[in-house]
């Protein structure tokens, strides 16, 4: 029997056939559709022989399937109940509220954490700054559609049918008086969510509040549907709203990360995309740029 010592450091190290397994599979998640034995070994970065190994034993276990026709392969029933199982058992807002603590904790900014309620984006959670920002952002907030970053971000990648009622209601005069975010324009917002959708975040600089900027990324879940948005809040001094920075960058990788969490393969993006969007062609006060 091996002794306390020898057993961490296998722990330690894990068996190399598992992972070299957990490669293969990979690869046919990332593919996305039933695929050639080579295609799956380019993918895994491995020979065709060793693909071709693990993939016997994947089908007597019921890993993978291959259809008789083509010699393709693809995933199997048990693969199947293992997603599912792995959905019945993740609480998003849960994964969600916690990169969000995370997020507050790594920037030293406020992070809000809003999803699609009846009346448009609404805030779940807020985590404060660690500097006092003289806000009034608490759950329960809605942000305007139109002019807050949270805002936009839902309606870059919502469908049109879901977004054009809130939209309209937001735009006549006197409508949503009490959301976050002062209204800007359907045209405004078209130019918006077509930035969004290439940058994979949305921001603002200085509006509602001067010198407040925001920067919202997306969570999606395995069906590519956006599940909420994470939104970074800060002095304009603190938070560079340029998509390519860093800043922008890292909150898009985490966001990235949760979504992979929740199943969404990144190759899906446009698959994501909803079939009309809301418009064609992207702290330290209350009413804050979200």
């Amino acid at each position: 029997m091996p002794n306390s010592k020898s057993a961490t450091t296998v722990e330690s190290r894990g068996v190399q056939s598992v992972e070299a397994g957990a490669r293969i599979l990979s690869a046919m998640v990332e593919i996305g559709s039933p695929a050639m034995l080579r295609d799956i070994a380019a993918r895994a970065a491995t020979t065709s022989a060793q693909a071709h190994a693990y993939l016997v034993s994947f089908r007597k276990t019921g890993f993978v399937e291959q259809d008789a026709a083509t010699g393709r392969y693809l995933l199997g029933p048990f693969a199947l109940q293992l997603g599912l199982s792995r959905m019945r058992q993740v609480d998003t807002l849960r994964l969600a509220g916690q990169t969000a603590a995370d997020l507050a904790a790594e920037f030293g900014l406020m992070v809000t954490l809003s999803v699609w309620g009846t009346h448009g984006p609404t805030i779940v959670q807020v985590q404060d700054s660690e500097a006092p920002i003289h806000v009034n952002l608490r759950a329960g907030g809605v942000y305007t559609l139109s002019g807050t970053a949270t805002g936009r971000l839902f309606a870059a990648f919502l469908p049109e049918r879901v977004v054009k009622p809130l939209l309209s209601d937001e735009l006549r005069p006197g409508g949503q008086q009490r959301a976050i975010g002062v209204p800007t324009s359907k045209e405004a917002l078209a130019t918006s969510t077509a930035r969004i959708r290439i940058d994979g975040c949305s921001t603002t600089a200085g509006s509602p509040v001067p010198g407040v900027n925001a920067i919202a990324v997306p969570i999606f879940d395995h069906t590519g549907h956006m599940q909420c948005a994470l939104t970074l809040i800060g002095p304009e001094r603190e938070v560079s709203i340029d998509p390519a920075g860093p800043m922008a960058q890292r909150a898009i990788e985490v966001g990235r990360d949760l979504s992979a969490r929740l199943g969404y393969v990144e190759q899906r993006a446009s698959e994501s995309m909803p079939e009309e969007t809301a418009t064609r062609p992207s702290r330290r006060a209350a009413r804050a740029a979200g």
